[in-house]
């Protein structure tokens, strides 16, 4: 179920108790600012999220509250992860989704990183 991205961040989401280490993961790549761990219904041959350790509900709450250091520390952290998994050379797509209308379902920031094939259509219509 979609959710707002306006409600504040619930500690109780399912990538949150994975930060915390109370549910497991396929990790790919983690640093002081970023997790990221394979997706568990891949929609891709390559898909893995990356999130940010802070606790942020959607990329406009983590564009509005999180410091520079934080910021720059996330995207270098999805860059690191598309470098480390090869992709950087023949492409991959990135995918945030935020709220409703972005079919966002849970309640925390994650990156979609998506690889492996060629893809074609911008949006499914």
């Amino acid at each position: 179920m979609p959710i707002d991205p306006r409600q504040p961040y619930d500690p109780a989401n399912i990538f949150a108790r994975i930060l915390r280490g109370e549910i497991p993961c396929k990790k790919v790549y983690e640093d002081e600012f970023v997790l990221a761990f394979h997706d568990i219904n891949p929609q891709a041959p390559v898909h893995v999220l990356v999130i940010p350790r802070g606790a942020y509900v959607s990329w406009d709450d983590f564009s509005a509250k999180a410091p520079a250091e934080e910021i720059a520390g996330f995207v270098r952290g999805v860059g690191a992860v598309t470098r480390q998994l090869e992709l950087d050379g023949p492409g991959y797509r990135l995918l945030v989704n935020m709220g409703g209308h972005g079919h966002q379902e849970v309640p925390h920031l994650h990156v979609h990183i998506f690889g492996g094939r060629q893809f074609t259509t911008m949006v499914p219509a």
